[in-house]
Parts: C-alpha cells; sequence; structure tokens
C-alpha cells in the first residue's frame, strides 16, 4: 500500500481502556484495505513496539434517524475496519503525551 494512510486514528473507549490496561491491546481504526501485515508494521514503526497479534474486524454502520423543519431524514454512519494490536509483555503505547 503505497502512499495511503494505514491507521486512521486510535479508538479510545471503556472497552479499549480496558483492553490497554489489563491484556496489552490497543484499538485503532484503520484503512479498509490495510492487512494485517501492513498494520503490525505501521504501529511498530509509528510506536517504536513490538507487536505480537493483530485482530482485524469490519464495523457495520448504523442506521440513524433524525427530525428537522422539512421531516424525517434516515441514513447512516459510516463502515469502518478495527484493528486491535496486541504487544509483547512490558510494552504500551501512551496515547494522551503529557497531559
Amino acid at each position: 500500500m503505497s502512499n495511503k494512510i494505514i491507521l486512521v486514528k486510535p479508538l479510545i473507549t471503556e472497552k479499549a481502556d480496558t483492553l490497554a490496561e489489563n491484556q496489552s491491546q490497543y484499538t485503532f481504526v484503520v484503512n479498509k484495505g490495510a492487512n494485517k501485515i501492513e498494520i503490525r508494521k505501521a504501529v511498530e514503526d509509528l510506536y517504536n513496539v513490538n507487536v505480537e497479534a493483530v485482530n482485524t474486524m469490519i464495523i457495520a454502520g448504523k442506521r440513524k434517524t433524525r427530525n428537522t423543519k422539512r421531516g424525517v431524514l434516515h441514513g447512516r454512519t459510516a463502515t469502518y475496519k478495527k484493528a486491535i494490536v496486541t504487544l509483547a509483555d512490558g510494552e504500551t503505547i501512551d496515547f494522551f503525551g503529557d497531559i
């Protein structure tokens, strides 16, 4: 994958935070065309850590409805690909820096 962003953003949720603290697993939104090997390489290069495993899944968009002056509008949120990256023992990623 040349000239393509692989890691879109880290996913920061309660569940992702619990996985990071207890099992050294970090969650990212990734490019839909990226495979596990490319994700592993991108995380290792960006955060200088050793990746043991990568699990990926495609999260389907949810239906959304909203009421406006013109009536009810129906739509969907975007579908995206999520990767859960397991790091080697003792390694961590600090997303927040020195806040």
